[in-house]
Order: structure tokens, then sequence, then C-alpha cells
């Protein structure tokens, strides 16, 4: 009993001798390294430029992926649909409400653009087609109702935008469909000069410019601004005659055959 207790004390000092020589190892390593180096005014102000410029590209950049596909791209077709500036008048001569994925490949207005159509409306609607006629917002409407007997363009689509679909508060099908969707009802509308069987209630060339400005074009800068200065930031830019000139000037001289 002895032997084995004196063994297990034997122990026990050893390890704690282990220890302490491990502990006086690390103290004399810290302080043969001294304290970490401070970072000078320079190294903070390349640190938080790079930090900031890299935030900046990033959330450009992955901006882009979202505001590309709904906002831009239905700027860009309802621009190149080239439709009216004034608006004519529109009169609602049918509504149908269909159900099935075949017979919904398009609907005058949905909530949400990446949404499986089963359920959809399609509203078709006549239109005064006279570039000079302008929608009388200020008539009565027995004025409006003598309008109808004008003659009026064939049977076209209304469409909330020119995707047809949208998110609220944006979009509100409910009311969209209340208030165009019944027969013989008379409201301003535009329609396309390159396709007159697409009619839309609303259109303003101005927001749609400012769209694609806002959403994409100043998103883009940001990204190829930001990525252009950390390139200068932290690579090595320079030409490759500039590099190679630079290389030849730092080459060893040849040692010269003294035989």
């Amino acid at each position: 009993m002895r032997s084995d207790s004196s063994e297990l004390l034997l122990e026990q000092q050893a390890e704690e001798l282990r220890k302490k020589k491990l502990l006086e190892l690390a103290a004399a390593k810290k302080a043969k390294n001294g304290p970490p180096p401070k970072r000078s005014l320079r190294e903070n102000a390349s640190f938080y430029t790079t930090s900031g410029l890299a935030f900046l590209s990033v959330t450009a950049g992955a901006s882009l992926l979202f505001l590309v596909p709904l906002y831009v791209d239905p700027a860009i077709s309802t621009l190149v649909g080239d439709f009216v500036e004034r608006p004519t008048m529109c009169v609602t001569t049918r509504r149908e409400d269909m159900t099935g994925l075949f017979n919904c490949s398009w609907s005058s207005c949905r909530e949400g653009c990446t949404s499986d159509v089963f359920k959809c409306t399609h509203i078709y609607v006549t239109f005064i087609d006279d570039l000079n006629f302008t929608f009388p917002f200020n008539a009565t409407p027995a004025e409006l109702f003598n309008l109808t007997d004008i003659e009026r363009s064939d049977e076209a689509i209304l469409l909330v935008n020119i995707k047809g679909c949208g998110y609220p508060p944006t979009v509100k099908c409910k009311n969209f469909t209340d208030l165009y969707g019944f027969e013989g009802a008379v409201f301003p509308c535009y329609y396309s000069k390159q396709n007159k069987t697409v009619v839309m209630t609303a259109y303003n060339r101005e927001d749609q410019v400012n769209t694609i400005i806002h959403f994409f074009v100043v998103p883009f800068i940001v990204t190829v601004v930001s990525s252009v200065f950390l390139c200068i930031m932290h690579c090595d830019c320079r030409c490759k005659k500039e590099r190679r000139r630079h290389r030849h000037r730092h080459r060893r001289p040849r040692i010269e055959n003294l035989r």
C-alpha cells in the first residue's frame, strides 16, 4: 500500500512540474515575441476601405439577380412594345374565368409571376384606334356612353401590365377585375403600336426609364466601380510590358568567366 501511494504521489508531482514547465515556456515565448504590433493609420484605412468596397460589390451584384427579372425585364418589354403616350378609350366586351393549366397560358391579372396558373381571368376589350384621340376625363357618363358609338378596333386582351402579373400592394387582381372585368366598362387605356392586340390600363414612359436606371444602371455601376477599386488596391494591374521592365531591372548581373 505504501508503494502504491508513493508512486501516485510521484506521478502527481511530475504532472505539476510538467504543467509548471509548460507555463514557463509559454511566458518566455510571449515575452520574446512582445505585444502584438498595432496597425498603422494607413493599414486601418486600407482594411475598412476594402471591407466597404467588398460589401458594396457583393450587395449590388446580388441585388441585380432579383431586380432584373422583377423590374428591369418588364420595363424593357414595355418600352419595346411602344405604347401610345396619350390614353385612348377602351370598352370591355367580355370576360372569361378559366381553370386548368392549358387554358391559362395568360391572364389579365395574376398575383405572383412565378406561381403556377390554374385559375385565370381573360378580359377582352375594344379601343378607339386613333392617335389624335385622347380620353375625355372630364366627360359625364352620358357623354362617355355616346362615345362608345365611335368605330373601335378589333378585340384585344387587357393586361394589368406587360407581364400580366405582379405583387401586392402594386398589383391587386381583385380590384382590377372588379373595376374592368364587367361587360360595358368604359375606361382610359394604352395600346401597343407594335401589337394592337395588347392593351394596358396604365403606362408612363418616364417611369419605365427610371425603373431601368434605378434598378439596373445604378447597381451595375456600383458593382463595376467597387470591383475596379478592389483590383487596383490588391492586384497588380500594370500591363505586361511594365512588369517585364521591372523584372529586368532586378535581374542579377551575370558573372563573367574569369578564364
